[in-house]
Parts: structure tokens; C-alpha cells; sequence
């Protein structure tokens, strides 16, 4: 039995809805741990290793967990599997919210995000089942924008809600989000496709060996990436990490390019619109990581905002997305991909560079109008980005390629943190001045912005707390340079490699060979070009 079409129907939106509200937690339990960090210190007696694991353990499960879930998904149903990710989110936010020990701590933030692992990418992979051609960047464009709020939201929440109760409402606040979405989800979403039972008798057999290998190259990878803001770049503990997860990722993908059924299809990337798409994704997504690393910050460390106040202040970044999300919309039926994008990125340097001009004495509204800017121009390059990456996938392979897109978008995320972290812990202690202070007070303001004030605070010495700051808004200004500069060159690359506009792809149906047509010609879905009837009345998936 077909499912039925929603791509007609009003309930869609309440569908998208649903899947915005899934992906919103995620972004959300991201970071609001962090406020709690210092209360579960305090009361659980946790030293900073174990405190390291409670905010990586999450990251590192939510990498290696992406890939096999698209294919799973794929197999056995991508509502099914996305239901079960949020019940498995809503339950172990439960425990968090009753546990009393370190390592049950660390256990439940695993938990999560094995839980975030199943919604993030399945999520993406049931957009073009809900909307028809001309309504899924609209709908990518909600999706993201929802997935990024929650980023910001996490200190706003976590603050207000330590202010009022214990550490573990960090954990319970996410209860009554998660009955909402799986109520919704349960009801609006579609169910999963006759097609299913298709693909699993296509794919019977299930890459084990191929899924740990995945796992253990992206959990190298990352950890080694954890480990580089305490131990360093040249740390035998890092490069042995880094080294094996490259080790174990060239492995991976022998292992993948040889076997008769692969966890993920890399055919993938021999398709421009795919390829591109997943790339600027890559990239995008590395340079408002790493800038959504050091604003934080600076609010925080040098113009002296409480956690509320810092989440409140990250907004005009969102803001700034929302705006271009809605304009890329429009923008790229008229303009195509090709003029869009390398535009966005222009526009994502132009906002950097702009963060790069910051002084000690400018206040936060010269802060508010380049973060408004770097927004404007993320969005019209990660709209149009995801948009083009969809359209490459069939029916068939739609969770493996979001699994996919989703998994590299990651590391891009977690290498744009650790590389661009370093680059501004060598920028703020190049200029950090620290003479005349006894040995274990210079040690201590060393290690941030936020140690020297306190030791500033400690000593009474204002020298040191103008110097802090000065020294930071170096190491964040060198930051801002090398994102607008990476941005700058991926938009040259983009502009002179990426497909123009032609014909649209033909129509994929439940027949369709595990490789869609390349998109190449007309990445990007437009309005202008309708939705072709599929026969027999199934329905497309673009």
C-alpha cells in the first residue's frame, strides 16, 4: 500500500512542524549542557576529564551513530526508526533528570546521542515524501533554521532554568518537547513507503564490518579533536587519534568502494550535484561552527553577559539566517544555484571580516550588525546546499545520503571547532601580557579570557583585565580572518565548478536504480519548473 501524498495537503506543514520541532532539541541539548558544567562539578564531584566526557560523549556518539542509520532507515522504515530516536531521546533525558553519579551522567548523554543520530539525518531524508519539487527548499530552509536556534537557545534556557531549580531540569526540559514531537510525528508524518519492503530485499545483507569501521574512524577523529583545546596539536595522544582515524576512514571507504552491499553508497559523490552540494555544506558549516565557537565568548568573557544574556545576544545570528533562508527561496529560481551561493559565501566573508574590525571599545551593536550579516549569508549558502544534495537521492537511498551529508557536515563542524579554537588560543596568548605576575597566576590567566579576569579580579590589576580582553579580540579577529577567507575561496570554487541551470531531473519512482539521475544540469528544485506526474501514481522523490 502506497503512502499517502501530503505534498497537496495543508497537514504538511504541520508535518514540518513536527520534524522542525525534533531537530530543535538536538541543537538545544547541544549546548545547555554547558551551563550546567560548573553546578554538576560542584555537586557530583566531577574533575574536568569527566566533565570533558559529559560534553563530548554526546558529540562523539551523534558522529558515529549517522551512517548506519540511513540505511537502516531505508530498509526498515524511515518513520519507524525516527519515532524509536525520539523515544530514545525522551527516555534518557528522563534519567538524566534522575541520576546521581558522574558516569551515569556520561551514560545519559550517550544515550542522546545515539537518540540524535537517528533523528538528525532521517528527519532531512523524509522532506521530499512531505513536499512536492517547488516547496522543498521552503522546507529545507524551516528545517535548518530550526536546527540552528537550537544552538543559541541551549545557554538561554540552561540559564534560566539554573537560576530557578536543579542541574538535572536541564534533562527534564526536555520531556514535554519530546512528547510533542512524537505525538506529532506519530500522527502527521507519513508512514513509511511500500518501497520499503523493496529496498530490504535489495540490500539483505548488512555492512557490519563496514559500520564499525565507520564508527571507530569518525570516534578517532572526533576524540582526537576533543582532546586538542587541553593537550594541543603536536600531543602523542592527538596525533595517534587523528592519525588512526585516518587510518581507519581510508580503510572505510576500501571497504565500501569493494563490497556487494556498502553501508553508504559513494557513488554519490560521483554526481556533481551531491558532490557540491554536500561540499559547501562542508564548508559553510565549518566557518559558522567555529564563529559560533568564539562569540560566546567574547559576550561572555569580555563584555561581561551572563549566560542568558549571551544566548540573547547570539540571536541576530539566527535572525540573519531566517531572513536569507526565506530570500534563497526566490532568489535561486531567478538567479540559479551558481549565483546564489558564491554570493552567500561573499556575504558570510564580508560579516566575518567585518567581526575581524572589533575593538575593546566597541559595544554589542557593532557586534549585533556582523553577526546579522555572517547570518544572511549562511543561509543563502546552506538552503540551496542541502536542496541540491536531496535532489541526487531516489526513493531508495534517500536515509544513506542523508546519513551521509549529515555525517561529513559533522566532522566539518567538530575539525572548523578544534582548528579555528587553536588558531584563536595562539592569537590570544601571542598578545596576552602577563609580566610581573607570580608564576601560577600567569599559568592560570593563560588559559582563557575568562581565567584572566578572574585573576585581574583576584589581583585588583586592571593592566591584566585590558589585556585579556585586547588579547582575545586578537586571537577572535585572526578567527574571523581565516573563516572569511576560507569563504572567500570556497565561493571562487563554487562559482567556477558548480552546474548551471538547464533541465530539471527526470522524475525518480519507486523502479528507479539505486543512482538518480545527476542533477547536475539544475541542481536546485524551482518552481518555474513544476513537479512531472509519477507513473502509476506514485510519488516522486526529488
Amino acid at each position: 500500500m502506497t503512502a499517502p501524498d501530503l505534498s497537496t495537503s495543508p497537514r504538511r506543514w504541520w508535518a514540518l512542524g513536527a520534524l522542525a520541532l525534533s531537530v530543535l532539541i538536538i541543537g538545544l541539548d547541544g549546548t545547555i549542557i554547558n551551563v550546567a558544567l560548573p553546578t554538576i562539578a560542584d555537586d557530583l564531584g566531577a574533575d574536568s576529564a569527566q566533565l570533558q566526557w559529559i560534553s563530548g560523549g554526546y558529540l562523539l556518539t551523534l558522529s558515529a551513530c549517522m551512517l548506519p542509520v540511513g540505511i537502516l532507515g531505508d530498509r526498515y522504515g524511515q518513520k519507524r526508526l525516527l519515532l524509536t530516536g525520539i523515544g530514545l531521546f525522551g527516555v534518557a533525558s528522563l534519567a538524566g533528570a534522575v541520576v546521581g553519579t558522574t558516569g551515569a551522567v556520561i551514560a545519559v548523554r550517550t544515550l542522546l546521542g545515539v537518540g540524535a543520530a537517528m533523528i538528525m539525518p532521517l528527519s532531512m531524508a523524509l522532506l521530499p515524501r512531505i513536499f512536492a519539487k517547488e516547496e522543498i527548499p521552503k522546507a529545507i530552509a524551516v528545517w535548518t533554521a530550526a536546527a540552528a536556534l537550537g544552538m543559541p537557545i541551549g545557554p538561554v534556557v540552561g540559564g534560566w532554568l539554573l537560576d530557578h531549580f536543579w542541574w538535572g531540569s536541564v534533562f527534564l526540559f526536555n520531556i514535554p518537547v519530546v512528547v510533542v514531537a512524537l505525538v506529532a510525528a506519530a500522527w502527521l508524518l507519513p508512514g513509511d513507503r511500500a518501497g520499503t519492503s523493496k529496498a530490504r530485499a535489495r540490500s539483505a545483507r548488512f555492512d557490519a564490518p563496514g559500520t564499525v569501521l565507520g564508527a571507530a574512524a569518525i570516534t578517532a577523529i572526533v576524540y582526537g579533536t576533543i582532546l586538542v583545546p587541553r593537550d594541543g596539536w603536536g600531543s602523542p595522544a592527538v596525533l595517534a587519534s587523528l592519525i588512526a582515524g585516518v587510518v581507519l576512514a581510508v580503510a572505510f571507504v576500501v571497504r565500501e568502494r569493494t563490497y556487494a552491499h556498502p553501508l553508504v553508497d559513494l557513488g554519490l559523490f560521483s554526481q556533481r550535484g551531491f558532490l557540491w552540494g554536500t561540499l559547501m555544506a562542508i564548508f559553510g558549516n565549518f566557518a559558522i561552527m567555529g564563529i559560533l565557537f568564539v562569540v560566546p565568548q567574547y559576550l561572555e568573557g569580555v563584555l561581561g553577559n551572563d549566560s542568558l544574556g549571551t544566548g540573547v545576544r547570539v540571536l541576530p545570528l539566527m535572525g540573519g539566517l531566517l531572513v536569507s533562508a526565506t530570500l534563497s527561496e526566490n532568489l535561486v529560481p531567478r538567479f540559479g544555484a551558481r549565483i546564489v551561493m558564491p554570493t552567500g559565501l561573499a556575504v558570510l566573508a564580508a560579516g566575518a571580516l567585518l567581526g575581524a574590525r572589533l575593538d575593546s571599545g566597541d559595544g554589542y551593536g557593532f557586534t549585533a550588525l556582523w553577526l546579522s550579516v555572517t547570518g544572511l549569508g549562511f543561509g543563502m549558502v546552506m538552503v540551496p546546499a542541502t536542496s541540491m544534495a536531496l535532489s541526487s537521492l531516489t526513493t531508495e537511498n534517500s536515509g544513506q545520503g542523508a546519513s551521509l551529508l549529515e555525517t561529513v557536515q559533522q566532522l566539518g563542524g567538530v575539525l572548523g571547532v578544534a582548528g579555528l579554537g587553536s588558531l584563536l588560543s595562539a592569537g590570544y596568548l601571542d598578545r596576552l601580557s602577563v609580566t610581573g605576575l607570580p608564576d601560577a597566576a600567569a599559568d592560570a590567566a593563560r588559559d582563557s579570557v575568562t581565567a584572566s579576569n578572574a585573576v585581574a579580579g583576584q589581583l585588583k590589576n586592571p593592566d591584566l583585565l585590558a589585556s585579556g580582553h585586547a588579547a582575545f579580540i586578537h586571537g577572535m579577529s585572526l578567527v574571523l580572518i581565516a573563516c572569511a577567507v576560507l569563504s572567500l575561496l570556497t565561493a571562487v570554487l563554487s562559482a567556477v565548478f558548480l552546474p548551471s541551470r538547464t533541465k530539471a531531473p527526470a522524475p525518480d519512482t519507486d523502479d528507479a536504480t539505486d543512482t538518480a539521475p545527476d542533477p547536475a544540469d539544475d541542481p536546485v528544485p524551482t518552481a518555474a519548473q513544476g513537479t512531472p506526474a509519477p507513473p502509476s501514481g506514485k510519488s516522486t522523490l526529488v
